[in-house]
């Protein structure tokens, strides 16, 4: 059964009523989420053993949420199941994966902008612009990953928001399939002052609210350009 000191796990009757009720999260998610901060904040190293039943003591849970967890992982390339040995989690992006994965963005996120300024209906225009606007509202990365969790999930959402508003069902797969933010922010989160994403993120906004393919492409162009700077500053001189 759960423990009692996290709340998201706690079913017991008698408590508040609905108005003041917390939002309690279904176990596997949370379950999810627990081992997903492990990762990410390398409590699980990068490239250790992930033992389902060391978790599932850990967690307070029984072993199959943490099996479902576990495949989430898989599918967000943060953890790996190799044959006979289980589940490992993955190693982190060195130099040249980082250029990889920027790479394969910059072919493909300029794109899909443009092809969002052309395309998209007001519902989807709408969508991005609110992203935007409760990025704003959220801390900028710093510290742990529950920290900055909502800024991480809200800046995958913005860039997987304007793919989908492409209209182009494949390139939206293949910009969702990068997973590049989960893979970034593991490495360490950016430091909080000037983060320049908010005012990168407006600047493709604004090109696409005024249906202009050739400057959204630029402005996410530039956006991703300047974001690869700041993660290769992370290794320090070539």
């Amino acid at each position: 059964m759960p423990t009692n000191d996290s709340p998201v796990f706690d079913d017991r009757a008698g408590g508040p009523g609905p108005a003041t009720a917390p939002v309690r999260q279904p176990l596997s998610d949370s379950v999810y989420e627990d081992i997903k901060a492990m990762v990410m904040d390398h409590e699980i190293a990068p490239g250790a053993r992930v033992g389902i039943e060391a978790l599932s003591r850990r967690l307070d849970v029984s072993p199959t949420p943490v099996r479902e967890a576990l495949a989430r992982l898989e599918s967000d390339g943060l953890v790996v199941k190799r044959s006979l040995s289980g589940y490992r989690a993955t190693e982190l992006l060195t130099r040249q994966g980082i250029e990889e994965l920027f790479e394969m963005r910059l072919l493909l996120e300029p794109q899909a902008a443009a092809l969002a300024a052309l395309h998209a209906d007001e519902a989807q225009l709408d969508a991005i612009e609110a992203i935007q606007e409760d990025m704003e509202v959220h801390p900028s990365p710093a510290g742990p990953y529950a920290s900055y969790r909502d800024f991480a999930a809200l800046d995958q959402r913005f860039h997987d928001a304007v793919a989908v508003a492409a209209r182009r069902p494949l390139l939206r797969d293949a910009v969702e399939r990068l997973h590049a933010h989960l893979h970034i922010f593991r490495l360490s989160s950016l430091p909080a002052e000037d983060d320049p994403t908010l005012a990168e993120h407006e600047r493709v906004v604004r090109a696409i609210l005024r249906r202009s393919a050739e400057r959204a492409a630029q402005a996410m162009t530039d956006h991703l350009a300047h974001s690869l700077e700041r993660q290769l500053s992370r290794f320090g001189e070539k």
